[in-house]
């Protein structure tokens, strides 16, 4: 069975993007918006990244970041899930209506929960494409605990179509 940090809080890890509108702001209202979320607080939050797109149609590039968030472990990894698509419809994503891969205002992704894993149609953790996301694994391993930072030692902070970004 899981053990979840002590029955204290869990370690959960998102990746958060943006490519329409003011990035910067989409990203930082976004995580605040989640932080005001029962049970949920942001922990730890990476340098941003500024990333071509992968994939899809033509479009902007993408501002990326990762955060780490300490999650009570009355919320289950499903609710988490549910208020990131509700903070991402929010800052006016419309999945149903979106090309697949295409621009968008606010992109939340729940990476890891804990140990958990999940393989259902709404939710799969660890996120099945995380180990092959430059965008993902490089501002991941700003705001990963030790366990978490062991794997990602040997992936460079930066990588090809990955930059730091300074506003």
């Amino acid at each position: 069975m899981f053990t979840r940090m002590n029955a204290t809080r869990i370690n959960a890890y998102i990746s958060a993007g943006s490519n329409l509108g003011d990035r910067e702001a989409n990203l930082r209202g976004g995580l605040r918006a989640l932080g005001e979320t029962p049970g949920v607080r942001v922990a730890a939050v990476s340098s941003f990244r500024e990333t071509d797109p992968v994939g899809g149609v033509p479009q902007p590039l993408f501002l990326n970041l990762a955060a780490r968030l300490e999650i009570s472990p009355a919320l289950s990894p499903e609710a988490l899930l549910a208020e990131m698509q509700r903070v991402e419809r929010a800052f006016g994503r419309r999945r149903e209506t979106e090309i697949r891969g295409g621009p968008r205002t606010l992109d939340l992704d729940l990476l890891l929960f804990g140990d958990e894993t999940r393989a259902t149609d709404f939710l799969a953790l660890p996120h099945p494409r995380m180990w092959e996301r430059a965008f993902v694994l490089a501002p991941l391993r700003d705001v990963a605990a030790p366990a978490l930072r062991a794997k990602l030692e040997n992936f460079p902070a930066t990588a090809p179509g990955v930059r730091p970004w300074r506003a």
